[in-house]
This record gives structure tokens, sequence and C-alpha cells, in this order.
């Protein structure tokens, strides 16, 4: 009788993760019904080389290689080519800026020059690794945030550059490079991690001069949930390029055992992760739907490669299943939209954010951001592997 009820839970568990690999595609389905230009994605209103498109459109690459259905691809082409010219220059983009969040949407043009062999897109990723070879750095090397955030490193930074300079190590046999890459893991982690919760602050001052930074440590004041999840995938995504043979590789599996170990400490009962992940029954905090799907698709990526023990991806099922009930909405048409989604936050500016608890509960919410839709696609395909 025991082995009967097994067998029904491990097939209705099977069933669960079908339906999750479903209910991304048709989420992305959604987007581009929402959105039918890839440049629109994350409601944008003109051309741009944003970091948040590029997300959305790694989101469907991935569904084109899942499902084999070539205009998925063809979305995302139809923006590079469109964005890129001849010559390899990206539209809008001001290198003198030295700008983090530029290198994120370069991650899509490695398969569009594969799928295309259009050299413009190689040009372009060039351009992008020289940004980053004159990039300003902290004292030990890893990356500012911004040109204009002198001495900052933010965690979401670590998405944004690391994954594809290790990608682009991995691609041109650049070994050199992909020291570096792991090497900004190494260097974050040592300024941000919080021993005592297991969690990572949002950023850290070098120069301990701005107005959020602790004036012994350099470190923000509280953990935001995005900043984390941000963190959180760029670990999972670089190792698909640092090679098994590299010393360091070991201190980014620690890292990934270690968030998987903590994270569901914070984990609602509904599944979700809040805003501000250490304070959920304080106040104005909210469940929010990035970070509950970047740990989704994090966790259930650590569990298919192996990262982790098999145990933790019930974890990211529970995120899936919150996320559905609480934060989807569907429509009588079919369409899906994501709500809950934290518009934007960082640090610093004008006008100036402090990193308070306040400041993070009370940025503008809205529905199918990409930081979270993007996320939320790969996750549900992941859930399915």
């Amino acid at each position: 009788m025991k082995h009967i009820i097994l067998s029904v839970l491990l097939s209705i568990s099977c069933l669960q993760l079908v339906k999750a690999q479903d209910t991304g595609i048709l989420f992305a389905n959604s987007e581009i019904q929402r959105f039918p230009e890839a440049w629109q994605l994350d409601h944008g209103k003109r051309l741009y080389f944003g970091y948040s498109q590029g997300l959305g459109s790694l989101a469907m690459l991935k569904v084109w290689k899942h499902t084999k259905n070539k205009s998925y691809l063809d979305y995302v082409i139809k923006w590079a080519d469109t964005i890129i010219n001849d010559e390899g220059e990206i539209h809008k983009y001001k290198v003198e800026t030295y700008n983090i969040d530029y290198i994120n949407p370069g991650k899509v043009l490695f398969d569009v020059y594969n799928e295309t062999g259009n050299e413009k897109y190689k040009l372009a990723i060039d351009r992008l690794i020289d940004q980053l070879k004159h990039h300003p750095r902290t004292l030990e090397g890893a990356f500012w945030h911004k040109l204009r955030y002198q001495h900052q490193v933010w965690l979401d930074g670590l998405y944004m550059g690391a994954p594809f300079i290790a990608q682009y190590a991995a691609t041109f046999n650049k070994p050199e490079l992909m020291d570096d890459a792991v090497n900004q893991f190494i260097i974050c982690a040592k300024h941000t991690y919080d021993a005592k919760t297991g969690l990572y602050y949002h950023a850290w001052d070098e120069s301990k001069t701005q107005q959020w930074a602790n004036k012994k440590t350099g470190q923000s004041p509280n953990f935001w949930g995005r900043s984390m999840g941000w963190w959180f995938m760029a670990l999972v995504d670089v190792l698909d390029f640092v090679p098994q043979e590299h010393p360091q590789r070991a201190e980014l599996l620690k890292m990934i055992q270690g968030l998987v170990e903590v994270l569901p400490k914070y984990q609602d009962k509904n599944g979700l992760w809040y805003q501000v992940l250490d304070k959920g029954n304080q106040e104005g905090n909210y469940h929010e739907a990035s970070v509950s799907s970047m740990f989704m698709y994090a966790i259930a990526k650590a569990v298919n490669k192996g990262y982790v023990d098999t145990k933790y991806k019930q974890y990211a099922e529970k995120a899936y299943k919150g996320l559905m009930k609480d934060l989807i909405v569907k429509h009588p048409d079919g369409m899906l939209t994501l709500t809950k989604c934290c518009a934007v936050a960082g640090l610093g500016g004008h006008p100036y954010r402090d990193g308070s608890y306040d400041y993070y509960i009370n940025e503008r919410i809205r529905e199918n951001d990409a930081k979270a839709t993007g996320p939320f696609i790969m996750g549900c395909l992941e859930l399915n592997k």
C-alpha cells in the first residue's frame, strides 16, 4: 500500500512539473503578445539595449531551445538586428558611462552570432568585453557598478557582468578572463556576506563614504530580495562555463550550497519570499515576484546541475505553487500576468536612495516586469528537467 501511495504522489509531482513547463511557455507567449517587439519587454518605450530586455530575451532563447520552435529565436534576432549595425555598434550604448548593466544583454549575442553567423554580433560582443577591460574597479579588482557609483559593488552587477565574461572566456579560450569572472564573486562575497543570517547585503561601498554605507564595513543596511536573486542566478549561470578543474570552482559551489540551506528559512508558508528578505512580518513588506521567481529558477537549476541535493527542489516547487496561487493572474483569453513586481530599486543617485527598509517597501510596484517574468519563465522550464 505504501508503494502505491508513493507512486501516486510521484505521479502527481511529475504532472505538476509538466504543468510548470507548459506555464512557462504560455507565459512566454503572453509576453510576446503583450510586447510584439523585444525592445518593448519590461514596458520599453524606445529601442534600447537594456539589461531587462536582455533578461527577457534570454528567457525566450531558453524557450526556443526547449521547444525547438524557431519563432522565439527569431523574436530575439529581430531585436539584435535592429539595435546593432554592421560595424557592431550598439544603439544608444555609451561606453564612457562604464555601466555594468550594459553587459547583460550581450549574453543573448552568443546564440544570435552562432545561429546567424553575422560578424557584426561578434564585433558587438568584443565591444562589450573591451568595456570590461577598462571598467573602473575596486582596489581588489571588483567592477564598480557604474562610473557614477564610484567604489561601489552591487549584487545586481554580478549577474550583469560575470557570466558574460565567463561565457566569452569559454567560447574564445581566454582563461585569464575566466579567472577574472570567478574573482568577481570571491571579492563581492567577502564584503557583502553576513555570517549571522547567511544572507548578502545589497551592496558594498569600498570608500565607506555613502550615506547608506556602514561606516565600519561599507555595507548597505538591508537584504533586498531581488539583489540576492541576481546574485544567486549569477552563481548558477556562471558555473555553466567555469571549468571543473578551476581552482576556485569549489568556492562558488559552497556559496550556492549555503544559499539553498538558508533561503528556505526566509520562505513564507505560501512559498514566496519578501521584498526585504529577513523582515517578513514587518509592516509594509510584501511577497515580491522577482525574488520569488529568481530563487525558484536558481534552486531548480542548482538541483538539476547536481550542485545541491535533490531534496532542495521542493522549495522551488513550493515557490511555483505560491506564484501561481497568489501572484499569477489568468485572463479570459488565456494570457497570464505576473503581479507585485518591484519596478526598480537601487542606492544613491538623485533623489537619494538610502537603502532603508522604508525605501525598499515604498518603491513602485507593477505587473509583468521583465526582472520577474524572465526568471519566472526560466524557472518553470527548470522545474521540468
